[in-house]
């Protein structure tokens, strides 16, 4: 039995949805108007918690109910737009796949809310394909906190140095690095230049095979 795991975040990872929420965003901060830019959505938003967003655009402090129905507000949006337009970035099906078949233990770690979550699983068919599935109601601390990772590991009953992280954002990444695992930086919305340094980094999963994933763990 294998006692590898590998575990993706979702945005960015599995889809390469930050067009989409940014799209999202953009008709969202139009209606408050808040004024935003791209180069603003990449510094303030990819792979940011939506506490941590809502006060930066908003400019001010914003209270845990407020924060519920602005987040709720938003990612009903993103939802609406993306609902039709659900894709893997290219060859993640084959290598989760080819993972499968190698043994490995497999799970999601998003910042994501569970009905986004629930959206893209269900929608690419992956939910009975993953050992652990966490969100962003079930952690208290989020990334780059370690918790989702370590609570993933925990899941999948396989020790944190026998796990490979796939991230896209800076605190994605830290968080995989802080909870002790192997991380790969799926360059979708940042350059290398903008990541921490990390084990590995990829455009796609073409670029990627299991044997590949065991090498990784047996230098870390």
């Amino acid at each position: 039995m294998n006692s590898y795991a590998v575990i993706f975040d979702m945005d960015g990872v599995i889809c390469h949805t930050n067009p989409y929420h940014a799209k999202a965003f953009d008709a969202f901060f139009k209606k408050y108007n808040i004024e935003s830019s791209e180069k603003e959505f990449e510094e303030h938003m990819y792979g940011k918690h939506n506490s941590y967003i809502m006060q930066h655009f908003f400019k001010r402090p914003i209270s845990a109910n407020e924060l519920k129905q602005l987040e709720f507000e938003k990612e009903e949006l993103f939802r609406t737009i993306y609902k039709d337009e659900i894709t893997p970035i290219p060859g993640y099906i084959e290598f989760l796949t080819e993972l499968k078949n190698y043994n490995f233990k497999t799970g999601v770690a998003t910042s994501a809310p569970k009905e986004n979550m629930d959206l893209i699983l269900d929608g690419l068919g992956l939910r009975s394909k993953m050992g652990s599935i966490l969100c962003s109601e079930d952690v208290t601390a989020h990334k780059p906190d370690p918790e989702v990772y370590l609570k993933s590991a925990y899941n999948l009953a396989v020790d944190p140095k026998n796990c490979v992280v796939f991230e896209d954002s800076f605190s994605g990444i830290t968080a995989g690095l802080n909870a002790g695992m192997t991380v790969v930086a799926v360059l979708s919305s940042h350059s290398k230049e903008q990541l921490p340094i990390c084990h590995e980094y990829i455009n796609d999963y073409t670029e990627l095979s299991a044997n590949k994933i065991l090498t990784l763990l047996e230098k870390a």
